[in-house]
């Protein structure tokens, strides 16, 4: 994508569909972008929506066959212009994704900013690299975190 200006960056971007936007294209689109870009286009209504959109297909993406009987509650925290929390369930094979904080005691919780939020969900950043960087901050079953991106199928760009 052209780097004009960041908002001729965050234009083009809010005209997308994001629901019409493949795994593959959304992981290329992140990956041409600067951790600064991204930041820049994670603001207000767009960073509402890009959210949205990567914690709905979580269920999509989500690989039951990996997670066994796993049952789990993972905590998303992710900062930024604010904090922004969404919750994700995995029991029974199946996988429930919620916006907002319950009062339920995560089993993990993963906090990081909206750049390596968008870098992890897209196959663009490595975890463990993330984490050892303190770009993600894990709290409770470190052992889980490590092992989350199995559960799903993460595009590659």
């Amino acid at each position: 994508m052209p780097d004009d200006s960041n908002g001729g960056l965050t234009d083009e971007l809010a005209g997308l569909d994001f629901a019409a936007v493949s795994p593959e294209e959304f992981a290329r689109i992140v990956k041409g972008l600067s951790g600064r870009q991204l930041g820049e286009v994670m603001r207000g209504d767009l960073r509402t929506r890009v959210l949205g959109e990567v914690f709905g297909r979580m269920r999509q993406q989500f690989r039951p066959e990996a997670a066994g009987r796993l049952k789990a509650l993972i905590r998303w925290k992710i900062t930024g212009e604010s904090d922004v929390f969404y919750e994700t369930s995995i029991a029974d094979g199946t996988c429930a994704v919620t916006q907002g904080r319950s009062e339920a005691e995560p089993r993990t919780t993963l906090v990081m900013g909206d750049a390596d939020f968008l870098k992890l969900v897209s196959g663009n950043g490595n975890p463990v690299t993330m984490f050892m960087m303190r770009k993600l901050k894990v709290a409770g079953d470190v052992g889980l975190a490590s092992g989350l991106t199995r559960y799903f199928d993460i595009p590659k760009a």
